[in-house]
């Protein structure tokens, strides 16, 4: 790849040494900044801004549930669940191209947090209620106090080419024609992200990919994912198979047809054109450009 993933160019200060200092979070909490996030991840903006809030408004200290994403020109940031908001509204999938790399890094971590304590309410270990503590960094089971942390999901995303000019392109049932990307999937338990490319393909198109290549990575917050990038060599003379039913159609496309589709936009271009691809928020797009600058 030649450009960091947009979602991957945080400059926030995560400040981890605070997360456990209740009395320097109380103190900085007069001057907080909050932002609030809805169950679909929006956020007020204000065109390429995120519309921050004054702390001081939800209390005198930090409020339950809050959860602290770090510090920014000296101001501690937390970000909180809300059922609504009002005004202009936005996700990182609509305007995470458009933020600069410390609000990037603000609303991913928000929403990768806040998406976790959705579903952690109750713990994993002995099912007993959780509450949160470390200022939103983990959960405690109120049982045994057994300790739970943000997780992560990793999932591959691979590049499959020809070593040539040809690049192998899907469309998963849910997408509307002739949206394409390259394939991704799940790593399983005690799987290493190699073999999970490979059986990955295998399944979802079945072909068999070689000389698989680290590409770089992406946080992908739907709802807490990693994305690993790779690429992978596969013969494009190999019968496509969708066995697993994850794929419902994909071809390989020439390197002067993704350029094009590269330069009249994502998916939401109005065009009659056969392929369309992701958006410049996605690592896909990134691996796509540099593929096809190659």
């Amino acid at each position: 790849m030649t450009d960091q993933p947009l979602l991957s160019r945080s400059a926030l200060d995560r400040a981890e040494e605070l997360r456990a200092d209740t009395d320097a979070l109380r103190a900085g909490w007069a001057d907080a900044s909050v932002l609030r996030v809805t169950r679909r991840g929006q956020v007020r903006v204000d065109g390429t801004r995120l519309l921050l809030e004054p702390a001081a408004d939800l209390g005198d200290e930090p409020v339950p549930g809050a959860v602290f994403l770090g510090r920014r020109d000296g101001r501690h940031l937390w970000a909180v669940r809300v059922a609504a908001l009002t005004g202009e509204l936005g996700d990182l999938r609509l305007i995470g191209h458009r933020l600069d790399d410390s609000s990037a890094g603000l609303l991913t971590t928000a929403v990768a947090v806040l998406n976790w304590h959705d579903s952690a309410g109750f713990s994993a270990v002995d099912g007993a209620p959780t509450t949160p503590t470390m200022s939103g960094w983990s959960r405690h089971s109120t049982s045994t106090g057994h300790e739970e942390f943000p997780r992560t999901d990793p999932a591959v995303i691979c590049l499959v080419h020809d070593g040539a000019d040809r690049v192998l392109l899907a469309r998963g049932p849910h997408w509307p024609e002739r949206r394409f990307s390259v394939l991704a999937g799940f790593v399983e338990a005690g799987e290493s992200l190699e073999t999970c490319v490979i059986r990955e393909i295998s399944e979802e198109v079945g072909i068999t990919v070689r000389d698989v290549r680290y590409l770089g990575s992406q946080p992908w917050p739907f709802p807490r994912s990693v994305m690993i990038g790779f690429s992978a060599v596969a013969d494009p003379d190999a019968p496509l198979v969708f066995a697993d039913g994850e794929i419902v159609e994909a071809h390989w496309f020439g390197r002067d047809e993704v350029q094009a589709a590269l330069a009249a936009g994502d998916w939401t271009t109005d065009t009659d054109a056969r392929l369309l691809v992701p958006g410049s928020v996605s690592i896909a797009r990134g691996m796509l450009e540099a593929w096809a600058k190659a």
